[in-house]
């Protein structure tokens, strides 16, 4: 009886071991999948951060999963490192990086309205489901809000919009065009290899699709969410769009366009007519501030490339 208790004991003892043996090996393994990937400045990015990033572009695009997944790894780097970049930039006149619960709440709203998501209760259901942590999201946004007030205090005294001739435009139509768009935007070191560059991401769009291609190349931040632009008025375009786009039909794309900043390559996805407001200063409210983002943004993409010009980055 006594050597039977000790052959159980000591049969404990080893299965005891062998647990310990492999929960330390997969603590091991954690620990190596979790590998410093980039360091910005003092801010570091690692595997587990990029997880994050693809996770979180995947609960809002649910397309992205047609799109190789070393593709969209590789575009959620270059996110975080994007995010970095801004963040920096923010802490030199700020000890914080936050906004107001209520202007939070409000552009929570807008993302889960278009994931068909009701409430902020089921969008942080929806966020656990996905294994995303909501103080990360919240992160995120309030990184982008803030920057996009620096931006704003910065160059809003610069936006140049002629009031007087958004105003005929809207008395000279009942009704205006709007375009949905899709874009690409993307830089060159050189002018000579605009077209050697147009051609790779023509490739990609005729293989894998617009959105593939935005994720890719695009260094706008429409990219994470495949290039989609938006509606935009036709009256608030300036001539050398709308004469890029005159003769485009459904689900084709112009050849690049000169623009602040880069290049640009829309998509058309849809046309619409609309009947103008009567009230023709609400109209033109709308115009304006139509004309204004559109500005800022580009406002947007030239400050961050100086910044970024100034900011070492070191892959590891």
């Amino acid at each position: 009886m006594k050597k039977l208790f000790t052959k159980d004991r000591l049969m404990a003892k080893k299965i005891l071991f062998v647990l310990l043996i492999i929960l330390l090996i997969q603590k091991s393994s954690m620990a190596l999948e979790n590998k410093l990937v980039v360091k910005v400045e003092n801010e570091i990015i690692t595997t587990i951060d990029i997880e994050n990033e693809y996770k979180y572009l995947l609960a809002l695009n649910p397309n992205f999963k047609n799109i190789e997944k070393k593709r969209i790894m590789e575009f959620s780097k270059n996110s975080i490192i994007r995010e970095k970049i801004k963040k920096i930039e923010l802490l030199k006149n700020l000890k914080e990086i936050n906004i107001p619960d209520e202007y939070l709440d409000t552009i929570l709203k807008s993302i889960y309205s278009k994931l068909n998501i009701n409430n902020m209760v089921d969008f942080k259901k929806y966020l656990k489901e996905n294994s995303i942590d909501f103080k990360f999201v919240k992160n995120k946004i309030e990184i982008e809000t803030i920057w996009n007030e620096l931006i704003y205090k910065k160059f809003s005294s610069k936006i140049s919009i002629n009031r007087e001739d958004l105003k005929k435009e809207i008395l000279k139509n009942n009704f205006s065009k709007s375009y949905f768009f899709s874009e690409i935007l993307f830089e060159i070191s050189k002018l000579k290899d605009l077209n050697k560059k147009f051609t790779e991401i023509e490739k990609t769009i005729n293989m894998e699709g617009f959105e593939s291609a935005a994720l890719t190349h695009s260094i706008s931040d429409t990219s994470s969410s495949g290039g989609k632009l938006g509606w935009v008025k036709e009256n608030t375009m300036n001539k050398n769009i709308k004469d890029k786009i005159s003769n485009l039909k459904i689900n084709e794309f112009t050849k690049p366009i000169t623009v602040p900043g880069g290049f640009l390559i829309l998509k058309l996805d849809e046309v619409k007519k609309t009947k103008n407001d009567q009230n023709v200063e609400l109209e033109l409210k709308k115009l304006m501030k139509i004309k204004r983002n559109e500005q800022l943004n580009q406002f947007s993409t030239m400050y961050f490339n100086k910044v970024k010009k100034n900011i070492q980055i070191n892959e590891i």
